[in-house]
C-alpha cells in the first residue's frame, strides 16, 4: 500500500513540476488535445499505460 501512495505522490510531484514550469506550453497542449479524435486519444492511453506497466514489471521483477 505504501508503494501506490508512494506512486500518487510522484504522479502529483510530476504533474506540479511541469505546471510550474511551463503553463503556456501545457496550455498549448490542451488545446491541441482538444482536436484530437477520441480513438487517438485512446489509442495514446493504452500505448503509455503499456508503457508504465511494463517499466514497473520490469522492476519488480
Amino acid at each position: 500500500m505504501s508503494d501506490l501512495i508512494m506512486a500518487i505522490g510522484l504522479l502529483f510531484f510530476i504533474e506540479g513540476l511541469l505546471l510550474a514550469m511551463f503553463p503556456s506550453r501545457i496550455k498549448n497542449m490542451l488545446k491541441i488535445i482538444e482536436t484530437m479524435s477520441e480513438n487517438k486519444l485512446r489509442y495514446s492511453g493504452i500505448f503509455f499505460l503499456l508503457i508504465g506497466f511494463f517499466i514497473i514489471w520490469y522492476l519488480r521483477s
